[in-house]
């Protein structure tokens, strides 16, 4: 096992010297792009994390937990997931935040607990990676991805409540 990730790098040396491929300048023209990438979505992702920031240091995360609380409970869903289901979608480290805090307050064993890592287990983040991939391939309307992307995050945070109450 240890050796499988030498034998991979090598096994590519071989096919770029085989096909006459200058592996290093390729690897270093790899680098440069990607160092690039990141300088462009660095605004981004400042943007992102300035607006968490705001959005939960404001309480407007917790208004809309309360506003929803008695529709969740009504529908015999985990309300303690809700700040996670809206977290998701905008940061992966504010969503481990809120799991952390949700398995603090529930327990580990807790239903609320177990939906929301198999939420965080089967959602993605949706707007870093819709940031990432837009500023990559410079597409810039994306028409009918985000309502999809965010109707696939709905749906998973359900159907994990779901599948938890058979656990």
């Amino acid at each position: 096992m240890v050796y499988i990730l030498p034998v991979f790098i090598l096994l590519i040396l071989a096919v770029g010297f085989i096909k006459g491929v200058p592996c290093f300048d390729s690897f270093v023209k790899g680098a440069q792009n990607g160092a690039m990438t990141i300088v462009r979505l660095v605004p981004a992702l400042i943007g992102l994390i300035v607006a968490i920031g705001v959005f939960r240091a404001s309480g407007a995360l917790e208004m809309i937990v309360e506003f929803c609380r008695p529709f969740m409970e009504k529908i015999g869903a985990d309300s303690e997931i809700l700040p996670l289901v809206l977290i998701r979608p905008v940061s992966g480290s504010a969503s481990l935040a809120t799991l952390r805090d949700i398995i603090a307050e529930c327990g580990a064993d807790s239903h609320a607990a177990r939906a929301a890592c198999v939420m965080m287990g089967s959602t993605e983040t949706i707007f870093y990676t819709m940031a990432v991939y837009t500023e990559r391939t410079k597409i810039r309307r994306l028409p009918g991805v985000l309502p999809a992307a965010l109707a696939s995050n709905l749906i998973s945070a359900v159907a994990a409540g779901i599948v938890c109450s058979f656990l």
